[in-house]
């Protein structure tokens, strides 16, 4: 151990003299590999007939990069990861999948080319490098085998076939690259570019040589870089962590280099070529759009540095660091340091949950509690351990300052404010008079003018820095009489700053026509609708004609689908850009409730995400029929209703009252019997006054009695019909919601409709989930009891063979979906 720790040491005094220029050249030969990495990947979409961007590529890269570490086989197996954002491009996974392949295939194939030279180097001069020949000889079947399979490939062999099991549209994909878009030249160019990367490895190591100050030798570096990759690309497990350290310090020692000196070059090339890429990896993903840990990582970073404030004013300080600031700092400033250190460690903990929440408040006060902090470390006893991770945690706000958008109340705050100034006017008042005319034994002081405004002020705030003692029950009740009224002020301006906004508007008759009209004149939707529900708010774009509907709750505006506008994808992108800046200006988030899947790119050019929500049914009338055996069930359940002498009404608008009351006592009886409440945003409710202009199809009994009904709302859509409710008694019979959809059909057919939108089935659809959310959606759909109502609902409408339409949910970042189903929710309701 004595031995480890010494030549642990001697190595560390070799990096202590590396010359800081040659460390500066070597990070910038790092960014350059990076972006070279980057540039082979865009040459290799290039080659199957894809392009992307150097984002594109440099964010593949670092994040495929990073996860290899953590894979098995991860030089290979990394290349099927994170392929998502590289198929909203509209490139196939099949293409993508192909694209990664050429990467990894030339990366292997260029190693193996400057590999020969190297190890007929060690051949010829009769070194013994076993482990790096077996080494090489694994590479090289490694790159047979991908031969091979490329071959198999090309030839649509036994490969070819396999991958086609999994994958079907290759066949389709393949055709199309093979006979146009396979580009020679393309490939060729990932190759110059392959063999590139290759010398860049090796001007690492001459880089590091020269930096610890010895004469760089390019036969070294040359073939100690091939047997670092060999050892890279055969380990199975970490890339070759330990490996390729401990064969490159050996190969270096048998050309003059000590071992320390051999070690301090393996650390550094290893720094260049492996950890800071890997670094720049787990940055690829913190900063990435959406991130959810850009929205998490700070407030607990907060809520850690108030933990360490408390701990460390609860600890004892290391004394000579105490003497040394006792040399420039009163002991009072001391005093008062440690106490403000604990009070703001209690601040930060408590605006940690307001942080998390997005609020551009708790973002100022952690910001200015950070910098009090770091302040206060260093004075209260030279912590400056504390402060550096308070330096840390004020970088980090100011990196992620655009996550925290929503405001706070400010005709609260200017409320709160008054009501803390005239506290703190009385208090004054109360403590002056107080201290100045209190009897000597309460506090044994005779207390001065300037005494009495001091000792009230520094109380007020809870410091009391003179260290006052009550010697009677009625001075101890005097302070803490003032202390009271210090935290009730504070607390005040603290909940007035860090409180949520949330709008506020009224809908006029003005807005609700001009609504309406826009509606008649761009409508295009089944729920176009419900856009014009008293529940809504509007926004009007101030450059085009059009509005977007939404509802705020929960610091969201969730927006029923898109803009109503001239069918232009110009026009609603700008509609939605100018939403997006208003929600920006009021402090709120926007989400997009039930969008269209032929709508995404909308959002695209925003930066959004999304989530399939369910599918909306819409059943072709001019294809439906009752004949045939498909439909026999419910052609005898519209047979057996007749014979029990059960009939379906047709009742045009105006709906007379006797008839509303029967549909009413049908709706409150569902409700009960369902134990459900009304929802709205993209249904109705029971609405008397909208319901009276309304069709309604009943289902009846002999005596009138109303069963179950349904009501036909407007549908925008051109040739389109839809219904909003259907509901029914505890007592209907069994087939009654066929027999009033059959009902309906027919009525449309002779309205001359041509389809009819049976609205949405929540949550079903997900055949295959693309990510986490959805993989969350479709188990809780499929497993969870508590959704089985939706199962119902899906099968209900599967028996029409309606097609099935995509719905999105469309949202900013990952860490929205842990708020937006209560706001969602919220709007849903009345």
């Amino acid at each position: 151990m004595r031995h480890q720790s010494y030549e642990l040491k001697n190595i560390g005094t070799v990096l202590k003299t590396t010359q800081t220029n040659w460390i500066l050249i070597g990070l910038g030969v790092t960014l350059f590999y990076i972006a070279t990495q980057a540039y082979m990947y865009i040459y290799s979409f290039r080659t199957v007939g894809a392009n992307i961007g150097l984002w594109d590529g440099t964010k593949l890269f670092l994040k495929r990069n990073l996860i290899s570490v953590f894979l098995p086989g991860g030089g290979v197996t990394s290349l099927a990861f994170f392929t998502k954002e590289i198929e909203q491009q509209k490139i196939s996974k099949t293409r993508i999948n192909f694209a990664s392949y050429i990467y990894g295939f030339v990366g292997i194939f260029t190693v193996f080319l400057v590999a020969i030279p190297a190890m007929l180097w060690l051949l010829l001069t009769h070194q013994q490098f076993a482990g790096e020949l077996w080494a090489f000889v694994g590479v090289s079947v490694l790159l047979i085998i991908l031969a091979l399979a490329t071959w198999s490939l090309l030839k649509q062999g036994i490969v070819f076939k396999l991958v086609a099991r999994f994958s079907p549209e290759i066949e389709l994909v393949w055709k199309e690259i093979i006979s146009d878009k396979f580009s020679y030249k393309a490939f060729i160019q990932t190759v110059l570019i392959s063999l590139l990367i290759e010398f860049q490895g090796i001007s690492h190591l001459l880089i590091a040589m020269a930096a610890i100050g010895k004469v760089p030798l390019f036969e070294a570096a040359a073939v100690g870089y091939i047997i670092a990759t060999l050892f890279l690309i055969v380990s199975p497990f970490l890339r070759g962590m330990g490996a390729i350290e401990l064969s490159l310090i050996l190969f270096l020692k048998h050309y003059g280099f000590t071992t320390n000196e051999a070690a301090a070059i393996t650390l550094l090339y290893r720094m260049f070529e492996f950890w800071l890429p890997l670094v720049a990896g787990v940055f690829s993903f913190i900063f990435n759009k959406g991130n959810i840990f850009l929205r998490i990582f700070p407030a607990v970073l907060l809520f850690g540095l108030g933990l360490v404030n408390i701990i460390s004013v609860l600890t004892p300080a290391i004394k000579s660091r105490l003497r040394l600031i006792v040399e420039f700092l009163p002991v009072q400033t001391i005093y008062i340091s440690n106490f403000l250190v604990l009070i703001i460690g209690i601040l930060l903990i408590v605006t940690s949950a307001f942080l998390i929440r997005g609020l551009r408040n708790a973002w100022y006060f952690a910001l200015a509690l950070c910098v009090f902090s770091l302040v206060g470390h260093i004075t209260k006893a030279f912590d400056y351990e504390e402060a550096l991770i308070a330096f840390f945690v004020l970088i980090a706000l100011l990196l992620t300052q655009k996550q925290y958008y929503i405001r706070t109340n400010r005709n609260l705050q200017s409320l709160s404010l008054g009501a803390a100034i005239w506290i703190f006017a009385a208090v004054t008042i109360y403590g002056i008079v107080g201290f100045y005319y209190l009897d000597k034994k309460h506090f044994d002081v005779d207390f001065t003018l300037a005494a009495s405004v001091r000792n009230t002020f520094v109380n007020f705030i809870l410091l009391n820095s003179d260290g006052l003692v009550p010697r009677t029950r009625f001075a101890n009740w005097f302070l803490y009489s003032i202390n009271l009224f210090g935290v009730t002020a504070i607390t005040l301006v603290f909940y007035a700053f860090i409180k949520p906004y949330f709008l506020e508007r009224e809908i006029d008759a003005t807005e609700l026509n001009k609504a309406q009209q826009l509606l008649e004149k761009y409508g295009n939707s089944p729920v176009d609708y419900f856009k014009t529900y008293a529940d809504k708010l509007f926004f009007f774009s101030e450059d085009h004609d059009g509005f977007l509907a939404y509802r705020v709750a929960n610091n969201f505006a969730i927006v029923l689908e898109e803009p109503v506008c001239f069918n232009s994808v110009g026009v609603k992108s700008s509609i939605l850009r100018e939403f997006e800046k208003f929600c920006q200006q009021q402090g709120i988030k926007a989400a997009y409730y039930r969008v269209d899947g032929l709508s995404l790119d909308l959002f695209g050019y925003l930066g959004k995400k999304w989530m399939v929500i369910g599918q909306e049914a819409i059943l072709d009338l001019d294809t439906f029929s009752m004949e045939g055996k498909d439909r026999k069930s419910m052609r005898n359940a519209v047979n057996s209703m007749q014979k029990k002498g059960f009939i379906t009404q047709i009742y045009e608008a105006p709906i007379k009252e006797g008839l509303l009351q029967k549909l009413k006592l049908v709706s409150d009886e569902w409700l009960q019997s369902m134990e459900r409440e009304e929802l709205v945003f993209s249904q109705g409710m029971f609405d008397w006054e909208q319901l009276k202009n309304q069709t309604i199809i009943t289902l009846e009994n002999e005596d009138e009695k109303v069963l179950a009904f349904l009501n036909i709302i407007p549908d925008y859509t051109a040739g389109e019909a839809t219904y909003d409710l259907i509901r029914k008694t505890p007592d209907a019979p069994g087939g009654n919601m066929d027999v009033l959809i059959i009902e309906l059909i027919n009525y449309c057919k002779n309205k001359g409709y041509h389809y009819l939108n049976m609205g949405l089935a929540p949550m079903s659809g997900i055949e295959k989930a693309q990510d986490l959310p959805e993989r969350t959606i479709k188990f809780a759909y499929e497993k969870i009891q508590q959704f089985r109502h939706y199962r119902g609902l899906r099968d209900f409408k599967e028996k029409f063979d309606p097609l099935w339409r995509n719905k999105y949910l469309v949202y900013e970042n990952t860490y929205d979906l842990l708020q937006l189903p209560l706001a969602i929710s919220k709007v849903m309701k009345p």
